[in-house]
């Protein structure tokens, strides 16, 4: 009988080991090793049937051919720029997300739509039923086509079911379900997460089905099961968003075939995910007229500008240690906008509790909010409010200096196409004339203590 040994992996990286280890010793993480028993050496024949054995064709660079059927529309078209241009057939697409977010419901709405365009679809569920696949699919559209539905988590048994309709597309939901026979594990484990996505990745590309799978994630946000699971697919997507709310967005963490830069935003509405085709107007939208501590900056996801309302609130504070909150921003950064304030604008933060506030759930990382985040905080401090035709965007340096940012012309673009007739630059752009307008006011500033003017006009 052959022995079955233990082995030992590492959660974020996938190294492998016989012996624990307190930190790995491939990507120095602490506390990632988990054991999973060895399948045996006398590995199964069947395990080997999944995907062809027969060798790949050697070819030169010249002779691929590249055709347009290579990609399919998704049938949401922010979606489509997300991945690129579309899905790529004979790719791997890991999606993760909270419980309840929309993970499921979109891959079943892609799924529906290319049955209507006449693309062969199987959707695999190892966590509902038939029965509740088809109530969720008669809320959101009829189905049409051939669109085939199977409730199974033996990884074989879908190998076969694939071989027999031949499909175009494929849905695993989800691969912590998912388990082969030959892997003395539980489903969700390293070793048949590992397996069972190393499977579906041969299936993927040597039939050419695009395949997509639903990952679950841990409480710190990430993809459940080891990190080689993001290594092995084409392309990784994450969906965020409040359940109880409305706004999801979605952007991609990487991605082969395109840029990781590009979002998309969605609503959740009762027969599905509606995208959103001018995210800059949906995050305006219900913005209070004449309220202090509110501006509207500009930030970049990818190549498209986002118009937001930064929320800023600055009160005595009644405690010895003010405190900080900063809700879509990072917190360090706040921190040093608001030392920077009490250097070069002496206002006494320290006294004073912060608050900043993008709203509409949105999350940005780039500092040409700088500005805007310092101009809300005067503005909740003083109790005067900006015009509401004014934007405003620049990075703010240490010496209160305002620097310059990448991408002016664009942002100065999506405002004047929302009605804003005043834009807060800095001086850099202006003097570089990236933008020449009758339709719009462009203020140059230097630093911070010139951006204070727009409060008397």
């Amino acid at each position: 009988m052959a022995k079955s040994l233990s082995r030992f992996f590492c959660k974020e990286c996938g190294y492998e080991t016989i012996k624990w280890f307190g930190q790995c010793p491939s990507c120095k993480s602490w506390n990632t090793m988990v054991e999973a028993p060895k399948e045996s050496s006398e590995k199964n024949k069947a395990f080997s049937r999944i995907g062809s054995t027969q060798r790949a064709e050697v070819k030169q660079l010249k002779d691929i051919v590249l055709r347009e059927e290579d990609r399919l529309s998704s049938g949401y078209s922010e979606l489509d720029r997300v991945l690129g241009g579309g899905i790529v057939t004979g790719s791997l697409i890991l999606l993760g997300g909270d419980p309840g977010i929309g993970k499921s419901t979109i891959f079943l709405s892609m799924s529906l739509y290319l049955g209507k365009i006449g693309k062969k679809v199987l959707y695999v569920s190892g966590e509902e039923s038939l029965k509740q696949i088809k109530l969720r699919a008669e809320r959101m559209q009829k189905a049409e086509g051939e669109v085939y539905f199977l409730s199974e988590t033996n990884l074989k048994n879908i190998a076969e079911a694939v071989e027999e309709i031949q499909a175009d597309f494929m849905v695993i939901d989800s691969i912590q379900t998912m388990y082969l026979e030959e892997i003395a594990a539980s489903p969700g484990s390293v070793s048949q997460v590992r397996e069972c996505t190393a499977a579906l990745l041969r299936i993927a590309k040597e039939k050419g089905i695009a395949i997509g799978i639903v990952g679950h994630v841990t409480k710190d946000g990430n993809v459940a099961g080891p990190k080689i699971l993001e290594h092995m697919v084409d392309v990784v997507l994450y969906f965020e968003g409040e359940k109880n709310t409305q706004l999801r967005i979605l952007y991609g963490q990487k991605n082969r075939f395109g840029s990781t830069n590009e979002i998309a935003v969605f609503t959740m509405e009762a027969n599905g995910l509606e995208e959103v085709k001018n995210p800059s107007e949906f995050l305006l939208s219900g913005r209070a007229v004449e309220s202090s501590g509110s501006v509207v900056s500009s930030g970049i996801e990818g190549t498209r500008p986002l118009l937001m309302e930064i929320q800023g609130l600055l009160v005595p504070t009644s405690f010895g240690i003010p405190r900080r909150t900063a809700n879509g921003m990072d917190y360090n950064r706040l921190n040093m906008l608001l030392a920077i304030m009490e250097r070069r604008l002496g206002i006494e933060c320290s006294k004073f509790d912060a608050y900043i506030n993008i709203t509409g759930g949105m999350r940005i990382s780039e500092p040409s909010v700088d500005l805007a985040v310092i101009l809300a905080l005067l503005s909740s401090y003083r109790n005067i409010p900006l015009k509401e035709d004014i934007m405003v965007f620049g990075e703010v340096g240490l010496s209160g200096e305002v620097r310059a940012v990448s991408q002016s012309k664009q942002r100065i673009e999506e405002a004047k196409r929302l009605g804003f007739r005043r834009i807060v630059l800095p001086a850099y752009h202006f003097q570089k004339d990236v933008y020449i307008s009758k339709d719009i006011e462009l203020i140059p500033v230097k630093n911070i203590r010139e951006a204070l003017t727009i409060f008397k006009n």
